[in-house]
């Protein structure tokens, strides 16, 4: 599989971004492979919790990782038939007794890429003195983490370690958020999803290697927009959330990103428009849902210039709108929560190009300090009854 910088050359400021994002689907394969051989032990651990009509599901990580939680939520939910929520480190550790104020039997799902940021751990041991029963399931990619190596014999505990090459080096979560929230889907929505760590593989594998990712991603940024616009409905949500973010962090805040869904852009969001936007709209495979998406691409290509608007789709439309339409060949009729994991590597090859773009060194974007690829500066609080 050739690297994901077309026809743009790389120098080292750019290298582990770019290896980080076209490793995806063979640490796919890899996670598969992994929640596979823990399929005993992960059942063990989760069918008691899953099988009582109390149990409250929280997933929960900071920035990328809370958007994992977000991809995942409305999938679970339904997957489960459990109360499910998507709560940040951040919300969870400012706030714990609000977040937390049901004291319910609660399976706290964390997902860290290192492990190491001072709420990834605050959080758990906050979940541990607010309920009264708490069980983890840490995801994390980083075996030498502090969340790792203090819930390893903790029998309340269970560590799904991801491969040890999803600890991106690069500054911006890529191949980690893949694999993590490919992890959850897996553990937690059980032979639902047989098969579709190889689907979501071969879609991108399809993508990284064409020549079309010159003509449509370098084209996009080649109109040097002054901000850009992400929208997706349901588990797309979450996904748009974490596509603005990675245009953030690699253009070093230079290229203004925000999301919505698609009927929320129009209360007001809507307003960050002007002629030199460019807006991503995430189609979901959800005929009903997907209305929705159809209707907010078409009124915006009636605001924003010829090709400012482009479509991610895997149905129909991907070849009807030519250019303007991102293809995500063979996952037609995937559900949304596993689309998401192969349409976030146009978010990272958007950012990555326009980081470039810029003069930046997408590995560092911030060569000052002003933001860490591992939080700095959080001072924690005791919590005291």
């Amino acid at each position: 599989m050739t690297t994901p910088s077309g026809a743009l050359s790389l120098d080292d400021g750019a290298t582990h971004t770019a290896r980080e994002i076209a490793q995806q689907p063979a640490l796919w394969r890899e996670v598969d492979r992994i929640v596979a051989d823990s399929r005993e032990s992960l059942d063990a651990f989760l069918r008691p919790l899953v099988a009582r009509g109390d149990l409250r599901v929280v997933l929960t990580g900071a920035g990328t990782s809370a958007f994992a939680g977000q991809v995942l939520q409305p999938a679970l939910a339904r997957r489960l038939g459990r109360r499910v929520d998507a709560v940040p480190t951040t919300d969870l550790v400012a706030d714990p007794r609000g977040c937390l104020a049901e004291d319910v039997p609660t399976l706290l799902v964390s997902f860290a890429r290192s492990g190491d940021s001072p709420e990834s751990v605050a959080a758990t041991a906050l979940a541990d003195q607010v309920l009264s029963e708490v069980h983890h399931l840490v995801i994390t990619c980083n075996e030498q983490g502090r969340l790792a190596r203090e819930h390893a014999e903790l029998p309340k505990s269970h560590v799904l370690l991801m491969p040890a090459a999803s600890n991106d080096r690069g500054f911006a979560m890529t191949s980690s958020f893949t694999c993590m929230t490919l992890a959850a889907l897996l553990a937690l929505g059980g032979s639902a999803y047989d098969g579709v760590a190889e689907r979501l593989a071969e879609a991108v594998e399809s993508i990284c290697e064409s020549d079309a990712v010159d003509r449509t991603v370098g084209a996009l940024v080649a109109r040097a927009p002054e901000r850009i616009v992400f929208l997706g409905s349901g588990p797309l949500k979450g996904l748009a959330a974490e596509s603005a973010l990675k245009v953030l962090e690699l253009t070093g805040g230079r290229l203004m990103a925000v999301s919505e869904t698609s009927l929320g852009f129009r209360h007001g969001p809507k307003a960050v428009l002007n002629d030199r936007s460019v807006a991503v709209v995430y189609m979901s495979n959800d005929p009903y849902t997907r209305k929705y998406d159809q209707d907010i691409s078409a009124e915006l290509r009636g605001n924003l210039p010829a090709g400012s608007v482009v479509t991610v789709s895997a149905g129909p439309d991907a070849e009807a709108d030519g250019n303007d339409a991102w293809p995500l060949p063979g996952l037609d009729g995937v559900e949304d929560v596993a689309l998401a994991l192969s349409a976030v590597v146009y978010a990272q090859l958007i950012a990555l190009r326009a980081s470039q773009a810029l003069g930046l060194r997408a590995d560092n974007p911030f060569p000052s300090g002003e933001v860490n690829r591992v939080v700095q500066g959080v001072t924690l609080h005791s919590l005291h009854h």
